[in-house]
Order: structure tokens, then sequence, then C-alpha cells
């Protein structure tokens, strides 16, 4: 008889659990403020001469650029996470959508 295999997620302790939700979370929010740096706010300034947005909007991505890579660095350190996490979590900080697909990798990953 098969038995189901625990995954990594599931053995992770409530605290490592909660920096990769948080984790998550950062990363969702700097993925989406880049988002909206990229398809909103650098047409509006270029398009429409408002360049207003691109100072608001990118003044809040920035801040959550940063808060992203030092919850990264704080989840690697907490987790056990693949040796490619930490670079490819950075280079996906740098690409439209590449937090998102950074989040599912990483959870892949660790589910085994």
């Amino acid at each position: 008889m098969l038995q189901a295999q625990p995954s990594t997620l599931s053995t992770l302790t409530k605290r490592q659990n909660t920096v990769l939700k948080n984790l998550t979370i950062a990363g969702y929010l700097e993925g989406t403020s880049f988002l909206l740096l990229l398809g909103i706010a650098m047409p509006l300034k270029y398009m429409l001469g408002i360049p207003e947005v691109v100072k608001y909007i990118g003044m809040v991505h920035g801040a959550l650029f940063i808060a992203y890579i030092l919850m990264l660095v704080v989840a690697a350190s907490k987790i056990k996470m693949p040796f490619w996490a930490m670079p490819t979590g950075v280079l996906g900080s740098f690409l439209p959508f590449g937090p998102f697909t950074f989040d599912h990798l990483l959870k892949k990953s660790l589910r085994g």
C-alpha cells in the first residue's frame, strides 16, 4: 500500500512557514509594484507627460524592492533553501513577473 510522503512545506516549523509566507507577500507586492511602474507609470510619463506618477510609484517600488531582498536574505538563513534560490530570487526581482515565477519554483522545490 502506498502512503503519501509528507512534503517539505508541511515539515517546516511554524516559524519557517511564517518566514516563507512573508517572503511570498513581499515578492507579490514587489512584483506588482514593478508591473505598475512599467505598465502604468512609464506610459503616463512618456505618452501623456505626467512624470509625477513615476516618482511616487518608483519610491514605493524602491522600498518594496529593498524589503523583498531583505526578506529573501532572512528566508535563506531560516529555511534550508536550495543553492540556486538566492541568486534566482535576486535576478527575478529585476524581471517582470520574476518574483511570481521565483515563488512558484521555490515552493515547488521545497515540496520535493
